[in-house]
This record gives C-alpha cells, sequence and structure tokens, in this order.
C-alpha cells in the first residue's frame, strides 16, 4: 500500500539561471572550438550542451491546493506539494492531483428502508484528497471510486434505519 512521502525539490527560479548560463558557455565554447579546428573537443561539447538543454525539462509549476506526485521509471519518488516554479530530474514523471475541497450531489436512489418501506434518498458529500500517493495508486479511477462508495454507503446507511420513528403510547 503506497502512502504519501513529501519530499522537497529545488526551487525553479534557483536552476533556470545556472541551466541558461550553463548552456551559453557550452554554445559559446562549442562555436569557438569548431571556428578553431578542435573537431573532437567540439563535440564533447556540444554533447554537454544536448544534456545541460534537456535539464530544462526538469521544471514543473505546483499551484497551490495542488500536489504532484513524482515518478522515476514507474517508481513512486514521492510528492511535491510546495507551491510555484520547481525543478526536478527531467526524467521524472509528475502527475497532477488536487488537493482542493470539492463536493457533488448523489443521484436520486430508491431503497428499501429497514422496515421494508421505499424510499427515495440523494446525498451532498463534501471531500478532499488528502493523500495523493495513496489516491493515484490504490484505485483507477479515485474520483469515480469516491462516488460508488457514496453511494454504496447511502444505500447501507438507509436500510439501517426506519424511515418513520414510531412513539410508544404513554400511559
Amino acid at each position: 500500500m503506497y502512502t504519501e512521502k513529501v519530499i522537497k525539490v529545488i526551487p525553479g527560479w534557483a536552476s533556470l539561471p545556472v541551466i541558461l548560463i550553463l548552456l551559453g558557455t557550452a554554445s559559446w565554447a562549442f562555436a569557438t572550438r569548431v571556428r578553431a579546428g578542435e573537431v573532437t573537443f567540439a563535440i564533447v561539447l556540444g554533447v554537454a550542451g544536448l544534456v545541460i538543454a534537456g535539464c530544462l525539462f526538469g521544471h514543473f509549476v505546483v499551484n497551490p491546493n495542488e500536489a504532484r506526485v513524482v515518478q522515476l521509471f514507474g517508481r513512486y519518488v514521492g510528492t511535491v506539494r510546495e507551491p510555484g516554479l520547481r525543478w526536478a530530474n527531467p526524467f521524472y514523471t509528475k502527475a497532477h492531483v488536487s488537493l482542493r475541497v470539492r463536493n457533488f450531489e448523489s443521484a436520486h436512489i430508491k431503497v428499501n428502508e429497514l422496515e421494508g418501506n421505499p424510499i427515495e434518498i440523494a446525498a451532498v458529500v463534501v471531500w478532499k484528497v488528502v493523500d495523493s500517493a495513496e489516491a493515484l495508486f490504490e484505485v483507477k479511477d479515485y474520483e469515480n471510486y469516491l462516488h460508488v462508495q457514496s453511494e454504496a454507503a447511502l444505500r447501507n446507511l438507509a436500510t439501517s434505519y426506519p424511515y418513520d420513528t414510531h412513539i410508544a403510547d404513554q400511559k
């Protein structure tokens, strides 16, 4: 069973200038080595420039009341919850999970209450994701799962109690 592991990643505003400076330096060095005729060293600098450029793909944004679940080749690494521009390994896949409070109104369902009388019942469910790893990895579609489980709980509740309460005659 997966449980959320909050991880800290590098702020994107700190990594972006470093990556751009390294990319510019590698490009300048590549151009000067090609002009000087040092092809082997220029090829090494070109490859280094491509690797540095690939680091730009590690940037992502985390909005308020949002989490990003981070995986490396299918293995859960952790969850980033701190909002803002962030940078992590470019090979990480980052799945979005909303942490906002949400609600939905269930459909009107017909059930028999405890005494067997048919009734119609509905509910308004207010919910939010507390554990993003569990929401993503333990069920296929956590929103649909919530709808199905809410309807099942509502049916169970309705069949457990009588709709009409009988007051005993007091003498």
